[in-house]
Parts: C-alpha cells; sequence; structure tokens
C-alpha cells in the first residue's frame, strides 16, 4: 500500500489524511449539513448542488476511491438510505448517482434528486437537510 496523500496512488487508506476537505468534515473541522452518520459513513449536503437535497456519501475512513471500501455492499446500503428518502422528500422517483473521485481525493458517491424535476429551492441547505433526516427516520 502506498502513501495515502498521493492522490495518483492505488488501494489507498489510511484513517485520517490531514490536509482531505472530506477528512477535515468528518472531524468536525469544516461545517456541514449533515444528513446522516453512522459508525462508518456520513452523508451531507454538497455545497455547490445540482437539486435540492444534492449529498455526498463518504467513509468516515480515508480511502482515496469507492473502489477501496472495504466493506462495498454496506455502503451502497446508505447510498440506499439516502436516495429512499430522496424520493419521499424531492418530489420525483428519479434520483440519480456519481461515483466520483476527482474533485476531492476520498472516496465519495453522489446521490441526487434529477434537477429537472426535483421540487424545492437547491441553496435551501437548512429545509433540504432537515427533509431528508426526517424522511430518513421514516425509512427502514
Amino acid at each position: 500500500m502506498k502513501n495515502s496523500q498521493n492522490p495518483g496512488t492505488v488501494g489507498t487508506t489510511s484513517t485520517t489524511n490531514e490536509n482531505c476537505v472530506f477528512c477535515k468534515i468528518v472531524r468536525g473541522e469544516i461545517p456541514a449539513h449533515k444528513i446522516y452518520e453512522d459508525e462508518n459513513y456520513l452523508a451531507f449536503l454538497d455545497i455547490n448542488p445540482r437539486s435540492p437535497g444534492h449529498a455526498q456519501i463518504i467513509p468516515k475512513t480515508h480511502y482515496r476511491y469507492v473502489w477501496d471500501v472495504p466493506n462495498a455492499g454496506e455502503y451502497f446500503e446508505v447510498a440506499q438510505k439516502i436516495a429512499k428518502a430522496q424520493q419521499k422528500t424531492s418530489g420525483t422517483d428519479a434520483i440519480w448517482s456519481r461515483i466520483m473521485g476527482d474533485e476531492v481525493p476520498h472516496a465519495h458517491i453522489w446521490v441526487f434528486p434529477n434537477p429537472d424535476l426535483a421540487l424545492g429551492d437547491k441553496k435551501d441547505f437548512a429545509v433540504n437537510a432537515e427533509k431528508i433526516k426526517s424522511a430518513l427516520c421514516r425509512t427502514p
């Protein structure tokens, strides 16, 4: 395994990366509109949303790519929970997802309602976060 601070290396992992913006969110050093958190994963609203409720889902441990996360099934179950909550709050069943890794060198999954169909103001972070958190409480 190579140095996790080099974004080009393969199979990189560390508990945290001092300079990673997502690790800073996990540590509470940067504020975020958190919508879901458990022992291993964190979901929060994207600061440049494509649609209302656009969320980033990340492992709390620093992994460079989604493919490096040891329990991918568990990770995608969290993404599914968020997507189901977004369906309840956005006015559409059309929830899109993207597996990203280019902008922030930390594994992350985008989950967001279809921008052409979603209801609400994408920049109203507090309202969107509260709607999703409330829907998560009602989602099995």
